[in-house]
């Protein structure tokens, strides 16, 4: 196994994804936000994940353009996700939310377009405006966020084109296995926003046992056990020591009882909201 920043996943369409992402959410605009994605570039990261409501394109676009200038990256070698916002779900509305996501990015397409929430009696109208997205060639890739089994069926009762990733909360103590395995069995890779529980899980006993065996951090442990339980993972943090350590998770493997032990911490306990009852 090599230490390789990036190494990819390889979605139905044939579209590669890393493995590894950053994510910005709760970054605001400024020089933070700016330095943390030309942090996570210049140190091998290739993905970066936003969205609309998040508020950071523009800053997360100035910051792609400089990277690719300073440290001579080519657009086609970046991972560029971002996000449909609820109040935007509908078919012609999500087909300009797009246009308005890429003129924030400054960029010509994106990688990754997904719905942000299945708000209930809109979600399918979107998903039809994604698929003409990706029909026209605007996008490499579609899928959906915070889904669970009934709304992917629902999707999929009627799509012409399937999701191809739905990224949720994910982390040892949520660990999604209905969901999981329904996107296992149908091609669609999943994909784990708030991996670390927003550092709730750091001084958990039996993750910093694993961690002391392998001299790594509790974070590193959970984002290799991402990896191999064959989930994208995308991190969140402005700090570039804590940018890099969250890389370093390619020089280790986790045994299977490492990993049957992390998978039994689960509670199906969220940090987030819960995408069957959404008021917002």
């Amino acid at each position: 196994m090599t230490n390789n920043l990036q190494a990819t996943t390889t979605l139905y369409n044939g579209v590669k994804m890393p493995w590894i992402g950053l994510g910005v959410f709760k970054v605001e605009e400024g020089p933070e936000l700016v330095n943390a994605v030309k942090f996570a570039i210049k140190h091998g990261y290739r993905s970066i994940d936003t969205a609309a409501i998040y508020g950071n394109e523009e800053g997360v676009g100035q910051a792609i353009r400089e990277a690719m200038t300073e440290y001579g990256i080519k657009r086609e070698e970046l991972f560029i996700t971002s996000k449909v916002w609820n109040a935007d779900l509908g078919y012609k509305s999500t087909i300009e939310a797009y246009e308005t996501s890429l003129r924030k990015l400054g960029l010509d397409y994106l990688d990754l377009y997904l719905i942000h929430w299945p708000v209930e009696d809109k979600y399918v109208e979107a998903w039809r405006a994604l698929e003409t997205i990706y029909k026209e060639g605007k996008v490499k890739a579609i899928g959906v966020s915070n889904f669970q089994v009934h709304h992917l069926e629902q999707i999929m009762k009627d799509a012409e084109i399937r999701p191809m990733v739905n990224q949720v909360e994910y982390h040892p103590r949520l660990t999604q296995q209905e969901v999981k395995i329904f996107c296992d069995n149908n091609g669609i890779q999943f994909e784990a926003w708030s991996p670390l529980m927003q550092g709730q899980l750091f001084d958990n006993p039996l993750l910093k046992e694993i961690a002391n065996k392998y001299n790594k951090t509790v974070a590193m442990v959970i984002l290799r056990w991402d990896i191999q339980n064959g989930v994208v993972t995308i991190p969140k943090s402005t700090k570039e020591l804590r940018i890099i350590e969250n890389s370093t998770i390619f020089d280790f493997e986790l045994t299977k009882e490492d990993m049957e032990q992390i998978n039994n911490l689960n509670q199906n306990h969220r940090v987030g909201p819960n995408p069957d009852n959404i008021d917002f």
